[in-house]
């Protein structure tokens, strides 16, 4: 979809920008390389981008390098998706226009994926003793060099036609409660928000509606996030409606935070794409202001 239909339907995108600040590459569990994800946004005319692996900043050089060659107008912002520990939830954390060189970065980095290899390896026995050997070793071929995700494990699974979604892969085997499941190992909330920060970025809350938290325990988290020097929360992505963006849009200016958007794009599919359905009223106060 163009800018112009996007204009059309949903009001004039704010700043007069099109921008996708989350989405994922082959560095981690994305289906398209750095260059690829380039290519897309460019052709689809997207002004700004973020690359937002999850812990890991492997695509970010490669796609400056391919804009570098191709001499492409879009601006790549650096970016990073950190999976962190909250109140015993799973929340997701994004780094907008970070210093990749950072030293406190790549310490958590090198920490966070030494986490999701223990993770791999012990999702790897679980699935064995289920009955389904080298599980860790095809995930790896999948991951061609990138962190390993649970995504891969539910694409093995998938490829090997155990399941019949990837989504009833996470249901039955290596979702929280099921057979396979491990504890994940990630940082805490603040730890990722103090980084970033250190690292000269912006922090994000990604999807928060993914969580399946109340409202009550939404705002438990926006409110921690925001005691933790939080910037943003993302309000709208490709499968988000008008009403869920409009309710998010009031708690960042209930929260004071700015708002983000991002398509958390990992493959083309009719669902979502990358800078799809992400217009934002106009005035709306975005986390991109700081760096126009």
């Amino acid at each position: 979809m163009m800018s112009t239909d996007l204009e059309e339907k949903n009001g004039k995108i704010n700043n007069s920008l099109r921008v996708d600040f989350h989405c994922h590459t082959t560095c981690s569990d994305g289906h398209l390389t750095p260059s690829e994800i380039i290519d897309r946004a460019s052709n689809y005319q997207i002004d700004q981008i973020a690359i937002t692996d999850h812990d890991t900043i492997s695509a970010i050089s490669i796609a400056q390098q391919h804009i570098a060659e191709q001499q492409l107008k879009i601006r790549l912002v650096s970016g990073i998706e950190f999976s962190t520990m909250w109140q015993n939830f799973e929340i997701h954390v994004v780094g907008l226009n970070i210093d990749c060189n950072s030293p406190e970065l790549l310490a958590l980095i090198k920490s966070q994926q030494e986490g999701r290899e223990q993770r791999a390896l012990l999702m790897a026995e679980k699935l064995a003793k289920a009955g389904f050997e080298n599980c860790y070793q095809d995930a790896k071929l999948l991951a061609k060099g990138g962190s390993i995700t649970r995504s891969h494990f539910a694409r093995v699974l998938f490829n090997r036609g155990v399941v019949s979604t990837l989504q009833k892969a996470f249901d039955k085997y290596i979702g929280k409660g099921n057979r396979a499941y491990v504890k994940p190992l990630w940082c805490s909330l603040d730890e990722a928000i103090e980084v970033i920060a250190k690292a000269g970025g912006h922090s994000v809350i990604a999807h928060p509606k993914k969580y399946d938290l109340s409202t009550k325990w939404l705002r438990r988290l926006i409110n921690d996030f925001k005691q933790a020097n939080g910037h943003a929360m993302e309000v709208v992505s490709g499968q988000r409606n008008d009403q869920q963006r409009d309710f998010l849009i009031e708690l960042c200016n209930e929260y004071h935070l700015e708002a983000s958007v991002g398509s958390d794009f990992h493959f083309p599919n009719r669902w979502s794409d990358l800078g799809k359905n992400l217009a934002l009223p106009e005035n709306t106060s975005v986390v991109w202001q700081h760096w126009n």
